[in-house]
């Protein structure tokens, strides 16, 4: 279950799982509940689904779980066999055994292993380092030899030759000879459906069946003949009749390019063809033909078989929809970047996106990748790509598949899969390849730039790159905008510099008219607290007699000096403006804030009596001047919250928490908001009137204790949610015990909620998600992000709203593992699906999620008998729900849904503060001492994107209360929970035993 501060600690990576993790106890003391959490966990790698259960149930039994804090070197003999669960590490291979000279030959991701040398007690081929935090299961010789015993064969497709399942075009001796083949020629356009068109899987040409007999049910009209000049072409369809209704019949088709990427893969498969067999699909009036309807008198489908084709059409539209994107994007990859049409580039730069091989690479370079990259694909397993010592000629991305990377004398270093690239070293360098790349599988597709396309990018950038120095140092990096303003101008945008200039250059080419927006102010007025303190920014660079508010004009004509002057005093109140918009919940919290804003008040207005140009900043200001802010005291003790929550919790408030001793007794101390740990220790010696020297500790239900720092800020928000907070001695620490209502409730609400209509559930969940939603500050998504401690700033809004996201997962999870009957199970499933896709209605996807998550816990995912009595109807919307949730392609599935819907939308907040943890790990803050402000540019571009969920008001008014609303109300704002994974799955196998 995602903590609220387990988002920064964990890599985005690892956040893709969503799940707990593995339990960091030693495999002795794991219980068969242990084991079965960690099982569930493996099969979510690709990697591990291969492997035969009892192999899995023995690793996860005798597998260690730990963090890469060591460097492995080569040369090294092993102990250990590791296998990467999250992160992401380097492989570097040096020819002179001498660490200094080692190259980085390729990265190792998710699902990656190494360490195999310790079956026959080798050397260490490559040199291991961690890029990231990175989290491994590891396998002691012993045990992994042991296994390698019963199970060689099975686990040899996980590992690199010799031991790894051998290829085509290879053998098992310890050389490991390639038989080097000619470097395959460019591919055509027909290259990607060579292996696929001669026999359509079975489910595809099945899927071809359900949609073709969905048509003639539907509309029959849509396949008849037709005529076009002069010929006449039998039982086809038109390419955009089928897109039209293909984007009608259901939600989980997003766009009309996604419904033409859903048709590509039934072209791709044979199960539906072009009449002149042309290779594409595409949303035109050209003619299609099913593969059904490719003989004359193909009889028409009987009532039995539509009947069966309308159950099994959302199936078979799920599944389409799920490949469809890969498909377009194939489709587009194929063409020559010369015919790829206006959209083609914008599909190509979205996948882009969410590669992490490129994250560090600006927007530019990415556009101008979008449009050369080609696609490339292989066959055959063996096949080598490139050899050790050739020219480099392009750079490759893996888009599926996977490949072995070879040094000659050593073998296989490493294994390379989805979403890692190789070979850029050779082309930047311009030196031989350091490695030979083999073909670990079939079928392999790869993105491919090639060295002309590649240096003249790196070229093109160069050029397009304005360096601004002072005393030879490089204080601005500018980037010519690809697109000329509307005013024909040159633009520029900033990569990178100090922040004094960045501000200069902003303030300088600001423009004023109120339909434009500038994007690079905008940034700045958002990201500026990371690199530049506000008393930095407001007084030392708007309000400073020596500076632009009050620049001094150069030489010209009184009229010439009047219009500059006016020019630059319009250009800073503007940008104070905004940073006043942008900081709205915090300009009481610093005095200096309040006194610039005075002071700039004073000055406007008295320089409107002469300069008419600055009357309408006048009132602006003085709104934001005149804004007061009162104190709020809340009351905090971790389930005795308010249930009404009305406005945003800030650092200047006050909160009543409850702290607890070591006998259960507590008392209840008034701190602020953003106290620290030695501030709430101290405040609790105070009331206690101890002389002790205490310690702050979270104490979970399940007794695990967290030990908080004394300089921790916030210190309430960081509990669980039956997380209780303690002081103590530190000689007491050790006895420790959690309260009794810590355990959660005993018996489930069914029977209070059973009665609740699921609408008006969703309803008030919706509501109150809103209401903690509303309250999140976009700073603190920053404060999440680089760390609050750094800020001395509560993220405690986000804490909540996270929170309320882990209560509601749970809230299903202990609801239907405290359910002794069978058939009310089924009930509450049934219940939960529904609540589910009403929240869905009410664009409340953070609820939507948390409640299929809660469904899929092993705790209840595990309850096949349950699974197996619910109606076929709600498995197909559990199904449908749960396609959403696929997070591959950096959760596309969520993302195309999100486009489609119009704001007010409650996002899915774990997935964004993702994303912003990916662009703050993947690039660095400062570049040569300048701040690197394309980082700064994606990250806002992310908090843009919850201001666009919140730009439009929501509507409690959507969905007329009934009359025992408050009852519902106040049971959906006060859910009990247990969050003790270990009780909810002891509870699970009560009521459906293991099978034996």
């Amino acid at each position: 279950l995602l903590h609220p501060h387990s988002v920064h600690l964990s890599s985005p990576s690892l956040l893709l799982l969503l799940t707990s993790p593995i339990s960091l106890c030693r495999p002795a003391e794991r219980s068969a509940e242990d084991v079965d959490i960690i099982l569930t966990r493996l099969k979510g790698f690709k990697a591990f689904q291969r492997f035969h259960p009892s192999l899995l149930l023995q690793i996860c039994s005798c597998a260690f779980y730990e963090y890469l804090g060591k460097v492995f070197r080569q040369g090294d003999i092993g102990t250990s066999w590791y296998a990467v669960l999250s992160g992401s590490l380097d492989v570097k291979v040096s020819e002179t055994a001498n660490h200094q000279d080692a190259v980085t030959i390729c990265t190792l991701g998710i699902g990656t292993a190494f360490g195999e040398s310790i079956l026959d007690n080798t050397p260490r081929h490559a040199t291991i380092v961690s890029r990231e935090t990175s989290e491994l299961l590891r396998i002691e010789q012993r045990e992994f030899k042991s296994l390698w015993e019963k199970y060689s064969q099975c686990m040899a497709g996980l590992l690199a030759p010799p031991y790894g399942a051998m290829e085509t075009g290879s053998n098992n001796d310890s050389e490991y000879n390639y038989n080097p083949q000619e470097r395959p020629h460019l591919p055509k356009y027909d290259a990607l459906f060579c292996s696929s068109m001669t026999v359509p899987s079975e489910k595809l040409q099945r899927g071809g069946k359900v949609m073709r007999n969905a048509i003639l049910s539907r509309a029959p009209h849509m396949i008849r003949d037709r005529k076009y000049h002069l010929k006449t072409y039998r039982q086809c369809c038109v390419g955009t009749e089928l897109v039209d209704w293909l984007v009608q019949q259901s939600p989980c088709v997003y766009t009309r390019s996604h419904a033409v990427g859903m048709w590509q893969v039934l072209l791709e498969e044979g199960v539906l063809n072009h009449v002149d067999q042309e290779l594409g699909f595409q949303d035109k009036y050209l003619f299609y033909r099913f593969l059904d309807d490719e003989e004359e008198h193909t009889p028409l489908p009987s009532k039995e078989e539509k009947r069966e084709s309308e159950e099994e059409l959302p199936e078979t539209i799920l599944f389409l929809a799920q490949m469809g994107p890969d498909a377009l994007l194939r489709m587009i990859l194929c063409k020559p970047p010369g015919q790829r049409t206006g959209d083609d580039p914008e599909i190509i730069y979205d996948e882009l996106l969410h590669i992490k091989a490129l994250s560090h690479l600006s927007d530019t370079v990415k556009r101008e990748l979008a449009s050369v990259l080609i696609f490339e694909s292989h066959a055959k397993a063996g096949t080598v790509l490139f050899n050790q010592g050739e020219e480099g000629t392009s750079w490759y991305i893996i888009q599926k598949g996977s490949v072995n990377v070879v040094i000659y004398g050593k073998g296989v270093v490493c294994t390379l899969h989805e979403g890692d690239d190789f070979g850029k070293l050779a082309l930047v360098t311009d030196s031989p390849r350091a490695a030979s790349i083999v073909l670990r599988e079939d079928n392999c597709h790869f993105l491919r730039v090639d060295k002309e396309d590649f240096n003249r990018i790196l070229r093109d950038v160069e050029a397009n790159t304005v360096r601004l120095k002072e005393h030879e140092q490089a204080v601005l990096v500018l980037e010519k905008s690809p697109r000329a303003s509307s005013l024909g101008n040159i633009r520029y945008t900033v990569l990178s510099g100090t922040p004094e200039k960045i501000l200069d250059h902003l303030l300088e080419t600001m423009r004023m008219d109120t339909h434009h927006s500038d994007p690079g102010a905008n940034d700045f007025v958002l990201m500026h607290c990371v690199f530049m303190p506000n008393s930095q920014f407001f007084v030392c660079y708007i309000f400073n007699p020596v500076c632009t508010y009050h620049a001094v004009a150069p030489p010209g004509s009184e009229q010439e000096r009047l219009e500059y002057a006016v020019t630059c005093k319009r250009r800073v109140l503007n940008l104070a403006l905004r940073w006043a918009a942008v900081h709205t919940h915090h300009l009481q919290e610093e005095p200096a804030a309040l006194i610039f804003l005075e002071e700039l008040y004073g000055s406007v207005s008295n320089d409107s009596r002469i300069l008419r140009a600055l009357k309408d900043f006048v009132p602006d200001l003085e709104k934001v001047v005149k804004l007061q802010y009162q104190k709020v005291l809340t009351q905090f003790s971790n389930g005795d919250e308010k249930l009404v929550k009305t406005q945003p919790i800030r650092n200047c408030d006050d909160i009543l928490l409850k702290v607890y001793c070591s006998d259960h007794t507590y008392t209840t101390i008034r701190v602020a908001v953003a106290a620290t740990g030695s501030e709430v220790t101290s405040a609790v010696a105070d009331k206690l009137a101890s002389n002790d020297d205490l310690i702050l500790v979270h104490l979970s239900s399940a007794g695990e204790k967290q030990m908080l720092k004394p300089n921790d800020v916030s210190v309430f928000s960081s509990l669980s949610i039956n997380g209780r907070m303690f002081a103590c001695p530190r000689d007491q620490l050790n006895a420790l015990t959690p309260l009794p209502d810590q355990e959660g409730p005993s018996a489930g609400s069914m029977s209070s909620f059973q009665l609740m209509s699921s609408k008006d559930l969703a309803y008030q969940m919706t509501l109150y998600d809103w209401e903690l939603f509303s309250c999140v500050h976009e700073h603190e998504l920053l404060y999440h992000t680089f760390g609050r401690q750094s800020f001395r700033r509560t993220t405690a809004n986000l804490d909540l709203f996270l929170r309320r996201f882990n209560q509601v997962q749970l809230w299903v999870v202990t609801e239907v593992c405290l359910c002794g009957q069978l058939s009310k199970r089924v009930q509450l499933l049934k219940k939960f699906i529904k609540i589910a896709a009403h929240c869905r209605e009410f664009k409340n996807l953070n609820s939507f999620f948390a409640i299929i998550m809660g469904m899929s816990n092993p705790a209840v995912s595990r309850l096949t008998q349950t699974w197996e009595k619910l109606p076929s109807k709600f498995k197909k919307f559990y199904a449908e729900f749960e396609s959403m949730m696929d997070p591959s392609r950096n959760h596309r599935a969520y993302r195309l849904t999100v486009t489609k819907i119009e704001p007010p939308i409650i996002p899915f907040m774990p997935l964004l503060l993702k994303d912003m943890t990916f662009s703050h790990e993947g690039n660095k803050t400062f570049i040569d001492n300048m701040v690197n402000f394309e980082k700064m540019r994606v990250i806002a571009n992310t908090i843009r994107a919850v201001r666009h969920c919140r730009s439009q008001p929501f509507n409690p008014e959507v969905c007329q209360p009934n009359k025992n609303h408050a009852e519902v109300r106040g049971y959906v704002r006060k859910l009990c929970v247990i969050d003790k994974q270990r009780t909810l799955t002891t509870l699970s196998y009560r009521l459906e035993p293991r099978r034996t």
